[in-house]
C-alpha cells in the first residue's frame, strides 16, 4: 500500500485581518502570503464544505470582506 502522502502547510496567516478588506485587495494579499485557493463568495451561497489545505474563504458584502475561514 502507499504511504499517504504529508500535506502542504498551511502560511502562518491570521484570517481575520482579511475583515473589512476590499473583496480584490484581500485576494491580492491571501495569494501573496501562500494561499494557493481563494474563494469570494456572497453571503448564503451554497458551497461544498471538504476542508482543503491551502484555501482560504472570503463571504463578500457590498464588495467588502464580511467573514473568512480556512479550507
Amino acid at each position: 500500500m502507499a504511504p499517504i502522502p504529508t500535506p502542504p502547510a498551511e502560511p502562518q496567516d491570521q484570517p481575520d485581518g482579511y475583515l473589512g478588506l476590499d473583496a480584490d485587495r484581500a485576494e491580492r494579499l491571501a495569494r501573496e502570503r501562500g494561499w494557493t485557493t481563494v474563494r469570494s463568495l456572497p453571503p448564503g451561497a451554497i458551497i461544498t464544505m471538504e476542508y482543503r489545505v491551502g484555501r482560504l474563504n472570503f463571504e463578500v458584502r457590498d464588495g467588502l470582506v464580511t467573514r473568512v475561514w480556512k479550507g
